[in-house]
């Protein structure tokens, strides 16, 4: 059986993701089209579930740096533990713990400097 090809603007269409950002994900490594004989991106039928797999590991938070380290490690309904995946997903709940504690440190410092200026007698 011949495996289905589509050219980008179909992979676009099907995902809803822009052929120039599909493009970026191919310079990254994350998406590794086929070059038909007149150069053309061709991509295989698994094409759409690994965008949205990025689209969605992108949205969590991950660099393409991780998610370039991440994908070897991606099945068909999720990732393989290993060493490798724990650690990248690993590395990406700290980072994501550390920004929400900054955020939670600005917020409590505007929240105070909101206080006073509500404090403060009303000047027009």
């Amino acid at each position: 059986m011949r495996e289905v090809t589509m050219l980008i603007g179909e992979l676009s269409r099907a995902t809803g993701v822009a052929p120039r950002l599909l493009r970026y994900y191919e310079e990254q490594g994350l998406l590794i089209p086929h070059r038909d004989s007149n150069g053309y991106r061709t991509y295989g039928d698994q094409a759409p579930a690994r965008v949205h797999r990025i689209r969605e590991l992108l949205d969590a938070g991950l660099s393409t740096r991780a998610i370039r380290e991440l994908l070897p490690c991606a099945t068909d309904t999720g990732f393989q533990h290993c060493d490798h995946s724990r650690k990248v997903v690993q590395d990406g709940l700290t980072r994501l713990d550390t920004q929400i504690a900054d955020l939670q440190h600005q917020r409590a410092l505007l929240a105070r400097q909101e206080a006073a200026v509500l404090a403060a007698p009303y000047e027009s």
